[in-house]
């Protein structure tokens, strides 16, 4: 071990095979020395922030508290009979300062043969070194593990994309700027949590595994119920469920949940993710529309302090009310022409083609228009859009516009390009649900959504004993974090993403 280990490793250490070797015979060595360097506990311990805290007020070279830290060792200045290192818990960092003199021998000697990436817990009074920096100077200290693989290296760090999220505990570790991402999104989950609790809602738990899965158009996760002999499927949304409790007579109800959906993956996409879903009875789309424009302010000014977000491209995003509301068949007029809901379908093919839009001639007039929406107008809804009076096909489950019933009473929220919440005026009559079921199956028969477009008699049933009036919203939280944050990729507000398997590190 090279004296200056804050250092990359000397020409005797030349690879992560070699650091482990050496490190596993350091294991060894400690062991015939009676040394157990894991699984101890350690009570009494003071975040590094704390004993900073505690030492406000303390002047001079010695005199401050006594404190107990514990952390990660991620630098380590050997200068013969005196070290310093520096010891990083959740908190921050806190430099620590060991003597021969004072340690002994023997002990020393021990601290000088720690590896960084080591987690060890120290003991003794603060002070303030020449150069003002807070320091523990070390009476005891103990190994709490012994890290027998080294940290990525401190100037480059953690950079490949791909090994960052394969190997999250380590882009944690090395990273401070993740830790914060996910710190935010913790955060930001609990004050949504908490405005659904201020607005009178009680939070359920639906089914995750459900024998016919329902409320979106989507591929499920298939998997069998052995107990029961009978194939089950992971849900692609609550949807269903919640309502049954409108049914039951709950009139406010949230559920924070986890979704699978059995797609494909990219920067805004993971087949598993985060939503919360809300209903609330004798409500409608601009009932849940002025509830999730106020919740997503708020959240914005209690979590960051600001309604201001700058996106991955440096673009200034605004929260603060009110927001746009645009109608979707006047944003397809802006982009393709105030005549386009007059034109025949060779013609809407045609002017597709010119904007750069791949169609086929299966593709109906409504689904002509919905590919330009989602290829060439989605992307440009930067700040807030409620996008509003969406094509009656494209939502099953909400209610028809009184004024046109080729339309729907529901909003698209997008926000920097992508949708983060739609909400409806919610569907209650059974037999026309029945009717828009039937027709959502027939549509997607021989698709790989087929599963999804499944009717749930259960459901219907459960209408026919009546539903009230009701307003409905889904909230992506993954992508919600991915805006207040400015990600650019779900991956990076996702812990531990989908990834194609592969081989453990070497």
């Amino acid at each position: 071990m090279t004296e200056t280990s804050d250092r990359a490793p000397g020409p005797e250490v030349t690879n992560t095979a070699d650091q482990r070797a050496q490190r596993i015979r350091k294991l060894h060595e400690l062991r015939r020395n009676g040394i157990e360097p894991y699984g101890h506990r350690v009570d009494g311990l003071a975040s590094t922030v704390a004993a900073r805290r505690a030492f406000e007020g303390a002047d001079g070279e010695d005199g401050g508290p006594e404190v107990r830290v514990a952390g990660r060792l991620t630098a380590l200045r050997v200068m013969g009979k005196s070290a310093f290192a520096d010891v990083k818990d959740e908190s921050g960092r806190l430099q620590v300062y060991a003597q021969r003199n004072s340690l002994g021998e023997e002990a020393y000697g021990l601290f000088r043969k720690l590896d960084l990436g080591d987690i060890i817990t120290v003991s003794g009074p603060l002070f303030r070194t020449r150069m003002g920096e807070v320091t523990v100077r070390v009476n005891e200290f103990e190994l709490l593990a012994k890290a027998l693989r080294p940290l990525p290296e401190k100037w480059h760090g953690l950079t490949d994309i791909e090994q960052r999220y394969r190997q999250r505990y380590l882009d944690l570790a090395v990273n401070d700027r993740v830790k914060e991402v996910f710190r935010l999104r913790s955060r930001i989950i609990r004050e949504l949590r908490r405005f659904f609790e201020e607005h009178g809602f009680l939070e359920m738990e639906t089914p995750m595994l459900q024998p016919i899965p329902g409320g979106a158009a989507a591929r499920p996760f298939q998997t069998h119920y052995a107990a029961l002999d009978c194939p089950m499927y992971l849900r692609i949304a609550p949807e269903l469920y919640l309502k049954r409790l409108l049914v039951g007579g709950f009139e406010r109800v949230f559920e924070l949940n986890r979704n699978f959906r059995n797609e494909g993956l990219s920067r805004r996409h993971n087949p598993e993710f985060t939503m919360i879903e809300a209903y609330q009875a004798y409500g409608d789309c601009r009932t849940m529309m002025a509830f999730v424009e106020e919740m997503i302010e708020t959240v914005a000014r209690r979590v960051l302090g600001t309604t201001t977000v700058r996106n991955a491209d440096g673009v200034e995003i605004e929260f603060a009310r009110p927001w746009r509301r645009i109608e979707y068949r006047d944003l397809v007029r802006e982009r393709m022409g105030a005549d386009w809901f007059e034109l025949d379908a060779s013609e809407k093919k045609r002017r597709a083609a010119e904007i750069g839009v791949e169609t086929t001639p299966e593709m109906s007039d409504v689904e002509v228009t919905h590919e330009i929406y989602e290829k060439r107008i989605e992307a440009t809804l930067i700040q807030p859009t409620f996008v509003t009076r969406l094509p009656a096909h494209l939502v099953p489950l909400a209610r028809q516009c009184a004024d046109d019933s080729d339309l729907v009473d529901v909003y698209e929220l997008e926000i920097n390009g992508q949708e983060i919440s739609p909400g409806y005026s919610e569907l209650n009559d059974p037999l026309e649900q029945r009717r828009r079921f039937e027709d959502q199956a027939a549509r997607v028969r021989n698709t790989v959504e087929a599963e999804s477009g499944r009717i749930d008699e259960d459901f219907l049933v459960a209408l026919e004993h009546g539903m009230p009036p009701a307003g409905g919203i889904g909230l992506g939280v993954d992508r919600l974090v991915m805006v207040l944050t400015g990600a650019s990729s779900i991956r990076d507000v996702i812990l531990f993403p989908q990834m194609r398997p592969r081989s453990v590190p070497g």
